[in-house]
């Protein structure tokens, strides 16, 4: 079966994570990405660690599988002739630079689209092409902070934190790659490209959804709750006797059945009987709740609970949570067979396509290590101009026999 972008060519010149977040999701459904990294340095995330396995970063291998690399600096005349050349065989062009920073270098928007009409440009910024702030620089922290994320996040009266991934950047991969697929359907019936413009700012902002909502509707800014929701009570974790629940009581219903299996029928009155009534008494039943649960035992109340019907979980750590069997049966683990570490083990697909599925093919590339297939293959130079190339440090390619590819 085809995957859904099977045909696409993708010329990616982001680095770190928004941009080639982006790019992985295309890969994983069929595209073509190529990467274009610095010949020396490569993505800033090849030297983000510890940890590193024999010199590569996890932090670069989980989000670069599926892509080529190709290790050009298009800062030098003829590296920008490289790019130019492969951005005119190219559906699309990712960058996650400050805005205005290629447009100096003859490889912003206004010039590709003129020379390439068809062309698709995504640009990942932290605060957008327009605007007062435009110029600034982005960092997920900062566009969590600044748009309001931390300010709801840590508990009541303590102090803000950062969400513990990088989600400014993860969500404005996922709306990148989103404007990406408008614009090739626009493209089907236009005929022509445009810029998608993502900013970090945005993309936080996106995601405040009800909160965002509570204070343009009602003027009430939210606050930090810990882990308790605001609208849903009891929507929290507690201590058990050997570990932490997550109740999530999403009704009324769930609510009575929760009472049932904790043995307090006397919780089903008046004052706790509705959500609306539980949240405005929350400060007096928490603490109810509290030593009730404190005395069951995690897996038992766990148990009785999910066979009553009431959403609940444990409190896991990472590697707990990658071992759950629905992990497996899902496929959410895959192995890759890595050029120089052997069996990689990465995450699978999260989006299930019936008829089209996605698929994990290859390994996250060495610096360089398709640098040669691209050139001869791709843009019919020659052997020996590869060779000056890559002599004059334009590019950069492994060494023999390391990460080699059939470039035939």
């Amino acid at each position: 079966m085809t995957a859904p972008l099977t045909g696409l060519t993708i010329l990616d010149l982001s680095r770190v994570l928004s941009g080639p977040y982006c790019t992985m999701l295309a890969a994983d459904m069929g595209a073509r990405v190529i990467k274009i990294e610095h010949p020396v340095r490569g993505d800033d995330t090849r030297a983000w660690g510890p940890p590193f396995l024999d010199g590569e970063s996890s932090y670069y291998l989980s989000i670069n599988r599926n892509k080529e690399s190709v290790a050009v600096d298009f800062k030098t005349p003829e590296g920008r002739a490289i790019v130019h050349a492969l951005a005119a065989k190219a559906d699309v062009l990712i960058e996650n630079f400050r805005p205005g920073t290629l447009d100096g270098i003859g490889l912003g928007y206004a010039e590709l689209s003129a020379r390439h009409p068809r062309l698709i440009y995504v640009s990942v910024s932290g605060f957008g092409q327009n605007g007062p702030r435009r110029d600034e620089p982005g960092y997920d922290a900062v566009a969590q902070a600044e748009g309001g994320l931390m300010s709801i996040t840590g508990d009541a009266g303590g102090s803000a934190v950062r969400l513990g991934v990088a989600i400014a950047d993860i969500a404005s991969g996922l709306f990148a790659f989103q404007g990406l697929l408008l614009a090739l359907i626009a493209r089907g019936t236009s005929g022509r490209g445009q810029l998608v413009d993502v900013s970090l700012l945005d993309s936080v902002a996106a995601l405040l959804t009800y909160q965002a909502s509570r204070y343009l509707l009602a003027g009430d800014i939210p606050r930090r709750t810990g882990n308790r929701h605001s609208a849903i009570a009891p929507y929290d974790t507690f201590e058990a006797a050997d570990g932490v629940l997550v109740l999530a009581v999403g009704n009324d219903s769930q609510w009575r059945s929760f009472c049932r299996v904790i043995e307090a029928p006397h919780l089903d009155e008046p004052q706790y009987r509705t959500n609306a009534s539980r949240v405005e008494h929350y400060d007096v039943l928490r603490p109810i709740l509290a030593t009730i649960l404190r005395r069951r035992p995690l897996d038992t109340l766990i148990a009785k609970l999910r066979e009553a019907g009431v959403p609940c979980g444990a409190v896991r750590n990472v590697a707990e949570a990658l071992q759950d069997p629905q992990i497996a049966a899902r496929a959410m683990i895959e192995t890759l067979n890595h050029p120089t570490l052997g069996a990689l083990r990465v995450l699978g697909i999260p989006v299930k396509l019936s008829e089209t599925p996605g698929s994990v093919r290859t390994a996250p590339p060495l610096l360089g290590q398709h640098t040669r297939q691209v050139l001869l293959n791709d843009l019919q130079m020659t052997a020996a101009d590869v060779d000056r190339l890559i002599g004059a440090g334009v590019c950069a390619a492994p060494a023999p026999g390391r990460g080699q590819v059939d470039e035939g």
